[in-house]
């Protein structure tokens, strides 16, 4: 499986339509992207601050994705930036453990809350 179908595979869970423009390498531009429920583009616009391979990624939002546009200030953009998506990989006797660590505004804590364990048995059956 390439990496844009693995990403594509466990994202579904955040929106059906998920993807990436960009490439994972340190201080490299990232949108996060996907369609709405009108089929208009919209995501975050993001930086990788630190890939260290099979240990550490770093992504910070910085602003927000409207159709073509990028939209980098104003009040739908605060909620969002500056906030951090840690991944860390640990190797472990059974195999690897996956920690995420979230820097994000509070509104959003119940969304992640109940997402993120379907993202992450998928990333699980990915793995496996």
């Amino acid at each position: 499986m390439t990496e844009d179908a693995a990403y594509r595979a466990w994202t579904k869970v955040f929106n059906e339509s998920s993807y990436y423009v960009g490439n994972w390498q340190k201080a490299s531009e990232m949108l996060f992207v996907g369609c709405d429920e009108h089929g208009q583009k919209g995501g975050m616009v993001s930086t990788i601050v630190e890939n260290i391979k099979d240990k550490f990624i770093s992504i910070k939002h910085l602003g927000l994705v409207k159709g073509d546009e990028k939209i980098m200030e104003g009040p739908e953009v605060e909620a969002w930036q500056g906030g951090l998506e840690n991944y860390l990989f640990f190797e472990t006797p059974e195999g690897c453990l996956l920690r995420i660590e979230m820097d994000m505004n509070e509104e959003f804590k119940s969304y992640f809350e109940e997402t993120w364990p379907k993202a992450l048995a998928i990333i699980k059956e990915l793995a496996e």
